[in-house]
């Protein structure tokens, strides 16, 4: 819980990651951190070209590095947003690439609910 209100305090404060990796069992607090970025960090006006949901039994880790690497338009920044990436858990390793040289005007939230990633993994 105070993890859920330090990230939602780095936000505020306008200290945003380019990639949140929300992971764990309480569904909850995943679902928030979340819905509290994609209400707080792009004005509802940039969200219609720069804001996109993707769901990880609908998209492949190829998918969502290509969307990651787009720059924004008119905007800042742009927020992707993968619900359900427990999905890919078979392929999400190959987000490491991206992770070490991630596009700094993109912020990818990774939601990836109710199972653990394999520690041997590199991500």
């Amino acid at each position: 819980m105070d993890e859920v209100k330090r990230l939602i305090d780095e936000i505020r404060k306008g200290e945003i990651k380019p990639i949140y990796f929300l992971m764990g069992e309480e569904g909850y607090y995943i679902d928030r951190i979340a819905d509290f970025i994609s209400k707080n960090v792009l004005s509802e006006e940039e969200k219609g070209f720069n804001q996109m949901v993707l769901y990880g039994k609908d998209v492949s880790v190829d998918d969502i590095v290509s969307n990651a690497k787009r720059f924004p338009m008119m905007s800042e920044r742009q927020v992707i947003i993968v619900k359900e990436a427990q999905h890919l858990s078979r392929t999400i390793e190959q987000l490491a690439a991206y992770a070490e040289n991630p596009q700094p005007s993109t912020v990818l939230v990774i939601c990836y609910k109710y199972k653990k990633l394999d520690k041997r993994k590199k991500l």
